[in-house]
């Protein structure tokens, strides 16, 4: 396949930024890997791009016994292990703004010190009391945090039309099933309204996925064909090369239908094929998103092998090294059912993509990493060249790559140079880090900043979250009373036979993401 080689002919056409206002960034789990690998580093990238403000500031909060001191220089050494280049300068800088807080999560007079610390910063840093928790914890701490959060009158200031400069951030997993996210929900909900809400999923800080909506909406060429009478399918993958690694706790209880299918595939899946916004606000967007989800079929419970399919990883080799079973990873229960892949075909009953078959699958430890969304349309109606014995010609194939490296791709038909009828396949394709010269942003970045600039366009509301474990809780549950084990695949595999007849079933295949 010939590659076309992208160019830009009018850089910037409009480029926006909004700078955040004064803030400080209240981090429980601040000795955490999630803090010091994403949120530290994506407050110093901001930070350096001058889009904080001057009066900002981070106060860690966690169980383990740190001085400000310890705080910073642990702070100081994970942006030095995360970011290529960065000045003294910078870091001196940074350091000035970050405090650190020990205690334990579950004593109310904990709440009390942040609460004293918060006030005494505040003043310090001239923030006018805007506060963002961030909940980096595991979400069991969810409920009792948010709870002497509003009992230490941490959620709300004195004055109830400043209800909006407090914040709260919550990471996935945003409950277990349709009751427990109900249950958390309704907790959270006491203390916080949904606009002080921040659920982080961060595929939608992706700049690929972000994109869906401006390729969609900005441009006249691909919504006409943006339907059921033009486009055949649409596959969504999610494939890691990775294990459990040192998540076995954790993931032996959730699994892959919990841990990517419910956030990371469902949002995916909206964004493609939501309806047009009325405007670009983030409810409008969000609402479309919701409506979507609630126009999926629903499946039947007495035909799941026909739309599902759960394995789990056994044993076999990647790049000639050798991997275990997830049965034989540490921590994991050896009798343990728990699926680490999961594909599925589903419909969505409306006008635009009736009969057009939507096929997802994410798993570990598969042959590489890499995640798409790739749109096949439908074939040409009729061949001109079957008298040459060009009868069928490949689809054409709109693909948004979006790891390990950001980019689109269009393929489609074209005449090659030399004989009267010599025709091949050009992939018109463009990476965002070679094309604009820049590294993309982490993902963390995006959202920190949205959230403190009180942005929710990417962030999930709690009737999205709903309505999802809506569709999802009845196959969890149906597992759960299964007594037979999900199909092995090894290690190390592109795919395997059971997932494969989920979509040749229908007389198609799954595209061959692993070694595009």
């Amino acid at each position: 396949m010939q590659t076309i080689t992208p160019f830009i002919e009018k850089q910037g056409i409009v480029c926006t930024e909004t700078v955040a206002g004064p803030n400080a960034l209240v981090v429980f789990g601040a000795s955490g890997d999630l803090t010091h690998r994403k949120l530290l580093t994506g407050i110093f990238k901001l930070f350096s791009q001058d889009l904080l403000n001057e009066s900002f500031y981070v106060l860690g909060c966690g169980r383990k016994t740190f001085s400000d001191e310890d705080f910073r220089e642990k702070a100081i050494q994970s942006i030095r292990d995360n970011i290529d280049s960065v000045s003294p300068e910078g870091l001196d800088a940074i350091a000035n703004k970050l405090y650190y807080l020990d205690g334990d999560y579950n004593d109310p007079d904990y709440y009390q010190r942040i609460r004293a610390k918060l006030t005494q910063l505040n003043r310090e840093h001239r923030v006018h009391n805007r506060v963002v928790f961030y909940l980096a914890v595991p979400p069991f701490l969810y409920a009792p945090i948010v709870e002497h959060l509003g009992s230490a009158g941490l959620t709300c200031p004195a004055k109830p039309e400043s209800r909006e400069k407090v914040k709260l951030v919550l990471e996935k997993p945003f409950g277990r099933d349709l009751e427990s996210a109900v249950e958390l929900n309704n907790h959270i909900t006491r203390y916080f309204s949904e606009s002080q809400i921040y659920r982080i999923d961060h595929y939608l800080g992706k700049e690929t996925v972000q994109n869906l909506l401006m390729l969609r909406f900005a441009n006249t060429i691909f919504e006409p064909v943006w339907n059921r009478n033009f486009i055949d399918n649409v596959q969504i993958s999610i494939a890691e090369t990775v294990g459990v690694e040192h998540r076995a706790g954790y993931y032996d209880t959730t699994g892959a239908l919990r841990d990517m299918f419910q956030n990371h595939m469902l949002q995916m899946l909206t964004l493609v094929a939501m309806e047009p916004p009325i405007s670009f606000e983030a409810d409008r967007i969000r609402d479309e998103k919701v409506r979507l989800l609630r126009s999926v079929r629903p499946f039947d419970l007495n035909r799941l092998d026909e739309f599902w399919v759960r394995g789990q990883y056994g044993p076999g080799t990647l790049n000639g090294k050798t991997l275990k079973g997830y049965l034989d990873e540490p921590g994991v229960n050896p009798d343990s059912k728990t699926e680490t892949f999961v594909a599925t075909k589903l419909f969505i009953d409306n006008w635009r993509w009736q009969g057009v078959p939507f096929y997802l699958r994410t798993g570990k430890r598969l042959a590489a990493k890499d995640t798409e969304i790739a749109i096949t349309f439908k074939k040409i109606p009729y061949s001109l060249f079957s008298s040459v014995g060009l009868n069928e010609l490949p689809a054409n194939v709109l693909v948004f790559h979006i790891q390990p490296e950001e980019s689109i791709s269009l393929s489609f038909q074209a005449k090659r140079p030399g004989s009267k009828l010599c025709m091949s396949t050009l992939n018109m394709s463009f990476s965002y880090e070679r094309l604009f010269s820049v590294h993309l942003p982490d993902p963390y970045k995006r959202l920190l900043l949205d959230c403190m600039i009180g942005d929710q366009t990417l962030f999930t509301r709690q009737d999205d979250i709903e309505v999802s474990w809506q569709l999802l809780s009845p196959i969890l549950h149906a597992w759960e009373q299964d007594a037979s084990a999900p199909y092995t695949y090894a290690a190390g595999c592109d795919s395997f036979a059971e997932a494969d007849r989920l979509i040749e079933a229908d007389g198609r295949q799954w595209r061959k993401v692993l070694h595009d």
